[in-house]
């Protein structure tokens, strides 16, 4: 049965996208079979992933609204080795549309069901904010992977966050939890950073995985390129780190 994780969090620019690309290369470089579903209109997780979004012919738009099935819809990353539902512009209507149908919360988790043998992890890279396409994939999920920085904002949004999860898990998935928080964008040199890392350790616990990933200039770089960072430079402390969690990921899930 397949692990599927929602990577959130309903503030922009904490490096959700960042972190479902360089996990799912870096759990198909451990050899788990990997399938990352960009739920995000702008489509940064297809294009970090090698893929031209601008010349799709199906995207997930497509799978959300039943025009196509996910066997059509999926492709390989060919640099990252794992499976990808790719997104663009298109996305950005499925709101308007999925209004309208039946079920509209579970479209991907119903799309899903029939392949849950094919992968070991399906990871879902949301969108930043509770839309519709954000329910879709807490919906599909067994947990969320919370990456955020440890800044006086990031904390004000995790409490709003938390909260919608748990009103996801009373009225719509009953499996769905928290897996962890994955501090990102770490600077070590700021005593701020160092002060909610402890806060947020006090707080949740072993809630918060031991990883922590640096702010690295090479992991910026790589989407530039279509790489995900564990394949632009495997080197760089950035891919070190995200290699690390995939190992931490892959320990923890055996607990759950």
């Amino acid at each position: 049965m397949a692990h599927v994780f929602c990577v959130a969090n309903q503030k922009g620019g904490v490096g959700k996208t960042t972190t479902s690309v360089n996990l799912a290369a870096a759990l198909y470089q451990a050899g788990q079979r990997t399938l990352l579903i960009d739920l995000d209109p702008q489509g940064n997780a297809t294009m970090g992933s090698g893929i031209d979004k601008r010349g799709l012919t199906n995207s997930i738009y497509h799978l959300l609204v039943g025009l196509a099935g996910l066997e059509v819809v999926r492709v390989a990353s060919p640099p990252g080795g794992y499976d990808i539902l790719p997104s663009n512009r298109d996305l950005a209507g499925a709101e308007i549309e999925l209004v309208n149908l039946e079920r509209r919360e579970k479209r991907l988790r119903e799309a899903l069901a029939a392949f849950d043998a094919d992968y070991d992890f399906v990871l879902i890279d949301c969108p930043p904010s509770l839309s519709l396409l954000t329910l879709n994939g807490l919906c599909s999920a067994h947990g969320v992977i919370i990456p955020m920085q440890c800044e006086y904002y990031a904390m004000e949004g995790l409490s709003d966050l938390v909260n919608s999860i748990k009103k996801v898990h009373a009225n719509f998935n009953r499996e769905l939890k928290i897996i962890g928080l994955l501090r990102v964008m770490f600077d070590p040199r700021m005593t701020l950073q160092q002060q909610v890392s402890a806060q947020l350790e006090s707080h949740f616990g072993d809630k918060v995985f031991n990883t922590v990933v640096p702010r690295n200039v090479r992991l910026a770089e790589a989407p530039s390129h279509g790489l995900p960072g564990v394949v632009f430079d495997r080197a760089s402390r950035g891919a070190q780190a995200y290699l690390a969690f995939a190992g931490e990921l892959v320990e923890r899930v055996k607990t759950l």
